[in-house]
Formats: structure tokens, sequence, C-alpha cells
């Protein structure tokens, strides 16, 4: 007889619920959570998708939330947006991200405060300038400005990337003929030590820990 599986995925108009059984063991909760992920590669090595978390009836400590979260965070197309009890619904306020859907076409300039979800294409001689991070749901082969205040820290991730140009905080990409072949799946460009780096995105996690680990915070 096959196990019940302890975690249940449910797809929903702006992104995926995740279901966790609120009566099994803590320690089988995140093996099962680990596997699933593992084994259902077509929900997350594509776009950015917004998850919420519900535990039924489970009340975890700090620590416990810290560990799903971690778990979760290892698939870099996945922003936790709340996780959610039977008696309380806890919101991840400390990352925030805005939805702009549409074309940012030559000459256009989009700014934002903040971190910016953007589901389209940005044209050559379009720009984005954004303060936080900047995902791109689609070509970029326009500029774009992420960290633009100054934050290091700060990413940029696209669907394609055929980038004019690009910038976090005060460091400027390679020029535009050194990028590389077009990519199976979303990229991330990052800082490290005063350089603009590209990765797949299914490594964001292991990336914002090391920059995190620069940044002694």
């Amino acid at each position: 007889m096959t196990a019940k599986s302890l975690i249940t995925i449910k797809g929903v108009k702006d992104g995926l619920v995740f279901l966790l059984d609120d009566q099994c063991e803590f320690i089988d909760l995140l093996r099962d959570l680990r596997d699933k992920l593992e084994h259902t590669p077509h929900f997350f090595n594509g776009p950015i998708v917004y998850v919420d978390v519900k535990l039924g009836a489970r009340s975890i400590t700090e620590e416990q939330k810290s560990e799903i979260l971690d778990i979760l965070k290892m698939k870099g197309n996945l922003l936790i947006r709340s996780l959610q009890s039977d008696d309380k619904v806890e919101k991840q306020p400390d990352y925030q991200v805005h939805t702009v859907t549409g074309i940012v076409r030559s000459g256009q300039v989009l700014r934002h405060q903040g971190n910016l979800l953007f589901l389209g294409d940005v044209n050559p001689g379009g720009m984005i300038i954004c303060t936080g991070d900047i995902y791109v749901c689609g070509a970029l082969r326009g500029t774009v400005h992420a960290g633009a205040e100054g934050d290091h820290n700060a990413i940029i991730t696209a669907s394609l990337f055929s980038p004019t140009q690009l910038r976090i905080a005060d460091v400027i990409s390679r020029p535009p003929d050194e990028w590389g072949v077009t990519q199976t799946q979303m990229e991330v460009a990052y800082v490290d030590n005063g350089q603009m780096q590209i990765d797949k995105i299914t490594n964001l996690q292991r990336i914002r820990q090391d920059l995190k680990m620069f940044k002694g915070v």
C-alpha cells in the first residue's frame, strides 16, 4: 500500500499552496517536503512563483519555521508569501515583491522602490531601475539597475538574458558581447567581490547565503 503523502501542493490563481500534514512527526514532514521538491521539477524550474504554506493545526517554533523556509528556498523561483496555521497567518514582512505586467519599450523607464517582479519583456532601449531585487519573467534585452540606492546584495533574474547592460548598486556588467550562450532556464546576476557574476537560478539560495557571509550578516 502506498504511503500517504504528507505534503499536498495545489495551484491557485496567483501561485501555489503547500498543505502540510499536521499530525505526523516534524522530521517526517521535512523529509517529505524535500522529496516533493526533488520529484516535482515542473513546478520549480520555471518562472517566479508565490507560495503560501498552510500548517493546519500544527504549532511550530521559530527554529522549525526556519527549517521549513530553508527547504523551500532551495528552489530559487519560489517566493514564500505566508505561513498559515489554524489560529494565525504569519506574513513574511522582511521580503515583499511588487508585481507589474507589461512591456518596457525603447525610451521607457520603469522605476520602483523595493523588490520588483516584472511579467513581460524589457526591449532594447528600455530600462528598469529598482532599489531592491528585479525578477523579469520574460526577455531581458534592455537595461536593468537593481539595488539602485547602493544595495550590493540585490539580484537580477530573467527568463532570457540578453541585456544591453546590467547594473547592481555601482557595479556594471560586462560588455554585452561577453554574455554567454542562450540558457535553458532562468539565470541570476549578482555581485561577488565587486564583480558581476551569472549563475543558474537553482543556485539562488547558495548565492544568498554566500552574500550574507560576505557582508557579515
